[in-house]
């Protein structure tokens, strides 16, 4: 990424999304997004300015009294015709979100179908968010309604360019918000596309809105007296300053971070589909999700499953049935994590360092990597490494990989593959994760289950999906009502 783009890009120079239309940025400030498959160059990204954020928020403010007034049986039908138009674009998006990420065209198709999925669920937010309604005293009524929260943020990571901005938008907006959206400077081409997509379900202006930038315009959201409340996925470092940002400004935040996910592997584990769903963990969208397995600990003789696992590590391709790192800044990082891992005495089972595609010698690509021998304390075993890596650590006891587990300061995700429902109990019961898996190697919650982490995966209350969004993207208002003056007055009135 540079501030000067000298090279002619396939999308050429984008725009902000404001109250309904594209509109060209005066930023001076530009970055250039590359294609991670082959490094080709995409389009020319404005760091937007402060006044245009201005604009955005104040395209909200003005929508919102009539959104926010519309019936919640009216707003879910635009996201009834929206789902309809995601899958009657599927494959475009798909391909968009490949060219621009580096995913696998399986693995595309995957994230929308998803979006697909995250849709249907805000269509069922009526049925969902009724209030409630009782007779306290003789002739005297409680009454609770949810009710927006006003003009919200989202700022959203590279790694899943359609679908973690659909864990904010549906939600959001169909329960009567009006949304800012700053999506990652390296993958801003899908929401773009999903922007149309809504104005053409029916969406009305300025409901939704873009604001491209990097670090400088994600701080002008935290600060912005306008907007409501902010949402953030991305990694822990930032989650931290993006949440102490929002809330010492009074806003209401949800910044969900990084993980280092455990498996935990024993010897019952069943060896062929233990194989599968760890290498598959570990290596799914090149590792660069935030439930990927990176951290295997063997508990006891589980040689044979390790052998498995390498072997179905060799049968995954970069460029075939594997995808791309986001750019060479991440494929060297990534690299050196591995070489240090090697020169602290850890043994590298399947090498994926140096790879590079043939024809696609500009793409950034690493091949799956399986390091045995890790010892805890190494950064192979503590950081988030975001690629498609796992270190094994072997322990005699699950007591000892519990403890491994339970010293991460992370906690979006543990798994455990055993075939002992008391073993798969104990690791539930004991796994200091919001997410835990039993033989499944990414144990993420499907609609209505909400995603959400725990420890410093994740930096506020509640979650931005499934029913635990309800509580972060609204209010509760209570009303008391009396109609009867032959009731008198008591202590209840």
């Amino acid at each position: 990424m540079g501030s000067a783009i000298t090279t002619e890009s396939k999308y050429g120079r984008l725009k902000n999304y404001i109250n309904g239309g594209f509109v060209t940025s005066t930023a001076g400030r530009s970055l250039l997004v590359a294609s991670p498959l082959d490094g080709s160059p995409l389009a020319e990204m404005p760091c937007a300015t402060t006044a245009e954020l201005d604009a955005a928020v104040t395209a909200a403010k003005n929508a919102f009294p009539r959104w926010s007034r519309t019936p919640v049986k009216e707003r879910v039908q635009v996201f009834f015709r929206y789902k309809y138009l995601l899958e009657q674009h599927l494959d475009e998006l798909a391909a968009l979100v490949s060219e621009e990420n580096g995913k696998t065209r399986g693995e595309a198709i995957a994230e929308v179908e998803k979006c697909i999925e995250l849709t249907e669920f805000a269509t069922s937010l009526p049925q969902l968010i009724g209030g409630e309604v009782l007779e306290v005293s003789k002739g005297v009524e409680c009454r609770t309604d949810r009710v927006p929260l006003g003009v919200v943020a989202s700022i959203v990571p590279f790694n899943f360019p359609a679908m973690v901005p659909n864990w904010t938008i549906p939600n959001a907006l169909a329960l009567g918000n009006c949304m800012i959206l700053k999506p990652s400077e390296k993958v801003p081409l899908s929401v773009a596309r999903i922007a149309l997509l809504l104005k053409e379900a029916g969406l009305p202006d300025g409901v939704f809105n873009i604001i491209n930038g990097d670090s400088t315009i994600v701080e002008a959201i935290c600060d912005h007296p306008g907007i409501d409340a902010v949402s953030f996925v991305g990694s822990t470092k930032v989650a931290k300053l993006v949440y102490q940002r929002a809330t010492h400004n009074l806003k209401r935040c949800l910044a969900l971070g990084g993980a280092k996910n455990h498996l935990l592997v024993l010897p019952d584990a069943q060896p062929e589909m233990t194989a599968q769903n760890v290498a598959a963990s570990m290596s799914g969208c090149a590792g660069q999700r935030c439930m990927a397995a990176s951290a295997m600990v063997a508990v006891g003789p589980v040689d044979a499953i390790i052998d498995r696992i390498c072997a179905e590590a060799r049968r995954i391709v970069p460029g075939q049935n594997l995808g791309a790192v986001i750019d060479r800044k991440s494929k060297e990082r990534i690299e050196r994590y591995i070489t240090e891992a090697e020169q602290q005495g850890a043994t590298i089972l399947v090498d994926g360092r140096g790879y590079t595609v043939p024809g696609k010698e500009q793409g950034t690509y690493v091949g799956p990597t399986v390091i045995d021998h890790v010892r805890p304390g190494m950064a192979v075993a503590t950081e988030e490494i975001f690629g498609p890596v796992i270190s094994i650590m072997r322990v005699d006891t699950l007591d000892e990989a519990l403890a491994i587990e339970n010293a991460s300061p992370y906690g979006n995700a543990a798994s455990v593959f055993t075939q002992n429902g008391a073993f798969a109990r104990y690791v539930i019961d004991r796994a200091s994760a919001g997410m835990v898996g039993v033989n499944v190697g990414v144990p993420v919650p499907r609609e209505p289950f909400s995603f959400g982490g725990w420890n410093e995966s994740k930096f506020g209350v509640g979650d931005i999906t499934g029913k635990s969004s309800i509580e972060f993207w609204t209010r509760l208002k209570k009303s008391t009502v009396k109609w009867n003056p032959e009731a008198g007055v008591n202590w209840m009135s």
